[in-house]
């Protein structure tokens, strides 16, 4: 497996192969998270006049356009760079934001979220496809949950942070909150041009794809080799936890304004969590060590369901205790879970491939913000979040199977 190559040398190198690919890669993620107006955008959309489901139709286009477009998009990866991938996704994204600061009109909105959308999948799978591919070259994949968790604890800490920030600067404008946002995902498109080298599916070649590369020559082929059912179920149940975290987190705005709480209390809680939710995935390595990812994923689900609950009960600090501590404990799921699919696949279609599991993840996504925009718009937003509790419960009976044949076996 390609996560016990050493490099030559010993661990020394190895540590020494990591930071050199690293390094540009944390400033990327910190750069690339620097969106001030994530934490309050449902806010800014509500102050434009939109309802919650028109919001959830904004967000259902985000990901089900971000969805179709993760397989052409992932192939043009594989086939012309990684890195210009990214590259070309940030910017329209930057573009994307610009355009919604400009207007008001809720058609421009949707076809500025469809291009966002593709923007989205542009990026998806192309940054973990390229950080892991570097690893590969440099011999380094055993340390891969580790880096990875830093990654991300960078990137969502640095969310954090932005979200305060927003949340003071929508004080001055909305413009000066999404033209930040936009001038920071172009300056981590500098750092990866100049900081990181290009890799396509071509170069990234580990040892499985040595004996498979005549007969393994489209993605489809790979698909079929690697899906089986254990790792089917995984996507699945994957992708049903991130159709609750991501409406969870976005609609948690709404709920905690509705609840009482203003705009710039709603971006500080929303920061915290963000805080909470970056440093839960630095205990990835040590829960996929003692514990393992099959127990570490109903554990998630059921939390999610628990803060789902809570929020419903319709006391402000009750909804947010229940983000603070709960929201963060699925991010050790998502690394682990990330580190699974990465081994599970070769390298010469490694974008590919993940961006057809992120294909079935943004699918799960946009209807659940369908149906949990539908269900505060029937039930109020307290009451919706709580039946929205129904997802992660059906995850857990969906992946009951799994954990029954033991946790901490082989990867599936």
């Amino acid at each position: 497996m390609t996560g016990t190559t050493e490099a030559p040398g010993g661990s020394a190198a190895v540590d020494d192969a990591a930071r050199s690919v690293t390094r540009p890669f944390y400033v990327y993620a910190v750069l690339a998270n620097s969106l001030f107006q994530r934490g309050v955008f449902v806010i800014f959309l509500q102050q434009r006049g939109f309802s919650a489901g028109q919001v959830a139709l904004l967000q259902t286009l985000l990901y089900l356009v971000g969805g179709l477009a993760e397989l052409p998009t992932g192939i043009i990866a594989d086939r012309i760079g990684r890195r210009a991938g990214i590259v070309t996704g940030q910017v329209l994204v930057a573009g994307c934001l610009l355009g919604q600061v400009a207007t008001s009109d809720y058609r421009v909105f949707l076809a500025l979220f469809i291009g966002q959308g593709v923007g989205m999948a542009c990026v998806s799978g192309s940054d973990t496809a390229l950080l892991y591919d570097l690893l590969v070259r440099r011999g380094a994949t055993a340390g891969y949950v580790t880096i990875k968790s830093r990654f991300t604890m960078l990137g969502t800490v640095t969310s954090g942070v932005a979200i305060v920030l927003g949340g003071q600067l929508q004080q001055f404008s909305w413009g000066v909150v999404y033209a930040g946002s936009a001038a920071c995902l172009v300056l981590a498109v500098v750092v990866l041009m100049s900081r990181v080298p290009e890799i396509r599916g071509a170069d990234a070649v580990d040892e499985r794809d040595g004996a498979e590369e005549h007969g393994d020559a489209t993605a489809w082929r790979a698909v079929l080799r690697v899906a089986t059912p254990a790792l089917v179920t995984l996507v699945v149940v994957s992708g049903l936890m991130h159709a609750t975290l991501t409406p969870y987190i976005i609609f948690a705005q709404k709920t905690l304004s509705d609840q009482g709480a203003g705009t710039a209390g709603v971006s500080v809680v929303i920061s915290a969590g963000f805080f909470a939710g970056g440093l839960t995935p630095l205990l990835s390595d040590r829960a996929d060590r003692r514990i393992g990812y099959r127990v570490v994923v109903p554990v998630s689900l059921l939390t999610l369901a628990a803060a789902l609950g809570l929020s419903g009960l319709g006391i402000l600090w009750v909804t947010i205790a229940a983000f603070l501590a709960l929201a963060g404990i699925p991010e050790i799921t998502a690394v682990l879970v990330d580190n699974v699919f990465n081994e599970a696949v070769p390298s010469r279609h490694r974008a590919s491939l993940l961006s057809m599991i992120a294909f079935v993840e943004s699918a799960f996504i946009g209807t659940g913000y369908l149906v949990l925009g539908a269900l505060m718009d029937g039930l109020g937003s307290g009451a919706g979040m709580a039946a929205y509790a129904a997802v992660p419960l059906l995850a857990c009976l969906l992946w009951l199977p799994v954990l029954l044949r033991g946790a901490r076996r082989s990867r599936p």
